[in-house]
């Protein structure tokens, strides 16, 4: 179920006009972090940035710079890339509230969250539960799906109202003596709700279950404190807020004080306690080697490490705080422009209660983003059955922009061809 847009003075718009949008741009403080990404003159105004961030132009002399080692170094230049899991996996940990050495760099999102739900279950022998979220991104729903019918555990997926506004008490129900595992969305893919994770510790934590949290649409965008929070696990991707680029490594993080006891059940030689002594059987590394698998990505873990730097540089409360500028602006003006046309509000109404991106939901969704993206207007996101998602991200974003980007979509949804057949290409 769907709420009506949020009306005009329902929370600061921080813009009336657009002569007020330019004002606001022109004393933002983040402003200068827009030339540090390339930015076509004249494109689209792209509001996807949750699905694949800009491509920072440091992160081109990064590349260039690591293919001149290759050429030159050759094998030699693992003396220190084979550091690179680590030292990048620390920045993430500076962006989630994760102290040095519980966070490496590796794989993808969907391997991590297999290898550590593994460990987790097996870490609470005798448990035959595990508790998700029913509205979750597919592929958590879809790891966990896998992982209980290979182990013989129970999947409880709970409606945790996350359409509307996460509720941790429709959780508690669910979560008792018989949970290993309570793995969840930090921010949800598609309405922006954001749990209480500090609640769903504490609720896991008093069962003696332990916690999984998949980052994917918080980590760079949204404050999230893992160490102060309790939480025992996570992982994230490296494309979205991160600009990590296209299939950008993952990354994982488990609490200091589990690490020795946790288990992961993809043994790799790159886990392996002297590895190039190549004994004949498995004996994992101490602490967050063990969580690795394979030969690292180079390439792909200096380019997420360029896609860091600017966050880093900018600092989460700032980010946060022009985050919720952008998209409190966005809610209203679709308030005032939008709702007239049929859009209806599908992330939480209270801006305390959803993240950096704004959900909408339309009869006509699906078209309008292809006509949006086919006539070069505004690069938005589609998500079944019918939301539009729009994200604006603080490093590359502007006030006008946004501004612009509703008039624009107003301008499509008030066209007569929104409501006639759309070719079905794939919206990412």
């Amino acid at each position: 179920m769907t709420d009506p847009v949020s009306p005009p003075g329902s929370g600061d718009p921080v813009a009336g006009t657009r002569q007020e949008a330019q004002a606001a741009d022109s004393a933002d403080p983040l402003a200068s972090y827009r030339d540090e990404f390339v930015v076509e003159a004249g494109g689209p105004i792209y509001l996807d940035g949750n699905s694949l961030g800009r491509l920072p132009r440091a992160t081109v002399a990064a590349v260039n710079d690591l293919l001149t080692e290759w050429a030159g170094q050759l094998v030699g230049g693992w003396d220190h890339w084979v550091d690179l899991p680590f030292v990048v996996g620390d920045q993430v940990g500076a962006l989630i509230g994760a102290a040095p050495g519980q966070v490496v760099v590796s794989d993808s999102t969907s391997v991590n969250l297999y290898k550590l739900a593994l460990a987790a279950l097996d870490a609470r022998p005798g448990r035959t539960a595990i508790v998700a979220d029913a509205n979750d991104f597919p592929t958590v729903r879809y790891v966990l799906q896998g992982i209980a019918a290979r182990s013989g555990h129970r999947l409880e997926l709970v409606d945790s109202g996350s359409l509307e506004r996460f509720d941790a008490g429709r959780l508690a129900d669910a979560i008792g003596d018989d949970v290993a595992l309570v793995c969840l969305s930090a921010v949800n893919f598609r309405s922006g709700a954001v749990a209480d994770m500090v609640a769903v510790d504490d609720l896991a934590h008093t069962a003696g279950a332990l916690t999984l949290w998949d980052l994917s649409h918080a980590a760079g965008a949204v404050p999230v404190e893992l160490d102060a929070a309790g939480a025992d696990l996570a992982v994230g991707c490296g494309y979205k807020y991160l600009n990590g680029g296209p299939g950008a490594p993952s990354w994982l993080y488990v609490r200091s004080s589990l690490q020795a006891a946790l288990r992961q059940p993809i043994w790799g030689w790159w886990g392996q306690h002297d590895q190039f002594a190549m004994g004949e059987g498995y004996e994992p590394v101490e602490r967050m080697g063990r969580f690795l698998v394979g030969t690292p990505a180079v390439l792909g873990t200096v380019v997420l490490s360029s896609g860091l730097s600017p966050l880093l540089r900018a600092g989460i409360p700032a980010l946060w705080h022009k985050a919720q500028r952008l998209v409190e602006l966005l809610a209203h003006r679709a308030g005032s422009v939008l709702a007239p046309l049929g859009a209806r509000l599908a992330s939480p109404g209270d801006p305390a209660h959803r993240g950096a991106h704004l959900g909408l939901s339309h009869p006509h969704a699906w078209a309008a983003a292809r006509l949006l993206i086919d006539r070069g207007l505004v690069v938005p996101d589609f998500r079944p059955p019918d939301v539009l998602r729009l994200a604006p991200v603080p490093l590359y974003t502007t006030y006008t922009e946004v501004w612009d980007a509703v008039e624009r979509i107003a301008g499509v949804l008030s066209d007569p061809a929104v409501g006639g057949p759309v070719p079905q290409r794939r919206l990412t």
